[in-house]
């Protein structure tokens, strides 16, 4: 019996999963789509004196204060203007609610498992490979599957649940 996880094409072997992808400069990103809380539009952003450059500040978000990561900060790429398509995902990162900048939220996408290939050995668009979970060539793109729990280390959670 075929459950709606079970793949349909008979070429591709192994459970679909169901990504959020969205871009930084010219790259698309992806994460698991049961992360994801929510992603909505700019607020004001209250900013927090004595924390890392990457933390933007805190925003409240029906009654829960929620830290924002700028994530261009966080992979070394330059600042640029927040647009009409920029989001903040907010995402669920063991078991904290954290908001994450990004220049704009794409799609929803499904893929075979089997499509995941893993990191390469190098760094990526300045990017540890560590919070690399794979990647994936899909119709003449690739994808940079990320791994929330290694973008912030230990430490940083921490310092972040504090806020």
């Amino acid at each position: 019996m075929e459950t709606a996880l079970a793949v349909r094409n008979e070429d591709v072997v192994g459970e679909l999963i169901q990504l959020v992808s969205f871009s930084l400069e010219k790259e698309e990103y992806g994460v698991d789509v049961l992360k994801v809380r929510e992603i909505i539009r700019l607020p004001n952003i209250t900013r927090v004196p004595n924390t890392p450059d990457y933390i933007v500040g805190v925003i409240n978000l029906r009654g829960k204060v929620i830290p924002i990561m700028s994530m261009r900060r966080k992979f070394g790429l330059g600042d640029i203007e927040n647009g009409k398509s920029t989001r903040i995902m907010v995402m669920e990162v063991d078991g904290e609610l954290m908001g994450f900048i990004v220049d704009a939220v794409s799609e929803v996408i499904r893929i075979s498992e089997s499509e995941i290939q893993p990191p390469p050995p190098v760094v990526v668009s300045g990017i540890d490979q560590e919070c690399m979970a794979g990647v994936i060539n899909q119709a003449e793109r690739l994808l940079i599957l990320l791994d929330l729990e290694k973008i912030t280390s230990s430490e940083e959670r921490r310092l972040l649940g504090n806020l």
